[in-house]
């Protein structure tokens, strides 16, 4: 069997595989981001997971794409928990970034990003990544991601700054104290999750003007930061994949508009066209 895996700083998308590249089992856990969890969580979250912990000894090869993973002292930490867990495999870790690559990919070179909980960004031409630029987390960095626009919602919550019927609508929904979003933000290892969670309160409300532009220069930003300083940005399509790219896909396009980008495809969960990629391009079971 063989285990194809998407994960993200919140959770992790999983399909097994039989030999023939039929899906076995497709199933969920929690993300395992090794800049924020302890790696020996991974092994405890996949034992929890019933349908895994019973194909576990099973599985021959193991492709993880996860969030976290850009550096060779992470991916080492990840290789060994995963090792531990499927122990008659073989574990290939990599970023996230080649899995949006990878599913992104048509046929042509472009630019892939992610908008998730996190963002970041990359050339692909179909063969090789290219990444010009670092990622730096959610504290200074994850322009246009969910954890960035969750702090602009809370920022202008506390500070007074949503107009009235936005801020008796995010009373009514969360009754949120200061001393429970400080412990939430600076006393938690998921604490890009949390922020990103306040996303629901911006998507059920994003026809609402204030939020609409909030929205647009935020995805400005992200453009700004992470696809412009591309040489190639102003030729070549650009690609998302990610939650925050398809729920705000109108306000992203509208954005890149005004920069004159053009943006191509737009996916909100890779994982399908990720198994469809190793399934061609990988396997060689097409």
């Amino acid at each position: 069997m063989i285990a194809i895996i998407d994960g993200g700083s919140t959770k992790c998308d999983w399909v097994i595989l039989d030999n023939a590249g039929k899906p076995h089992l497709k199933t969920t856990t929690l993300g395992f981001n090794p800049n924020i969890i302890n790696p020996d969580f991974i092994g405890q979250e996949i034992d929890r997971n019933q349908d895994l912990f019973f194909v576990k000894n099973h599985i021959e090869k193991v492709f993880f794409y996860g969030s976290g993973c850009g550096t060779p002292a992470n991916v080492k930490k990840v290789e060994s928990e995963f090792a531990k867990a499927f122990p008659q495999a073989e574990v290939r870790i990599k970023e996230d970034l080649t899995a949006a690559a990878y599913a992104a990919y048509n046929g042509k070179p472009a630019i892939v990003c992610i908008l998730g909980t996190g963002s970041n960004s990359c050339f692909f031409d179909g063969e090789k990544i290219r990444v010009d630029l670092p990622s730096l987390g959610f504290l200074i960095g994850d322009e246009g991601s969910g954890s960035a626009l969750g702090k602009h919602l809370l920022r202008r919550f506390f500070m007074k700054k949503l107009p009235a019927d936005l801020e008796r609508e995010f009373n009514k929904t969360y009754h949120l104290t200061i001393e429970e979003a400080i412990r939430m933000m600076y006393h938690n290892p998921r604490a890009n999750a949390y922020l990103g969670e306040f996303n629901k309160f911006i998507a059920d409300h994003k026809s609402h003007p204030y939020f609409q532009n909030m929205v647009f220069d935020e995805m400005k930003n992200f453009l700004d930061y992470q696809v412009l300083p591309y040489p190639e940005s102003g030729e070549i399509e650009i690609n998302f994949i990610g939650y925050i790219a398809y729920i705000y896909e109108d306000i992203l396009r509208a954005a890149a508009a005004e920069l004159n980008l053009t943006i191509g495809k737009v996916v909100q969960k890779p994982i399908e066209s990720l198994v469809g990629y190793h399934k061609k391009y990988i396997l060689n079971l097409h």
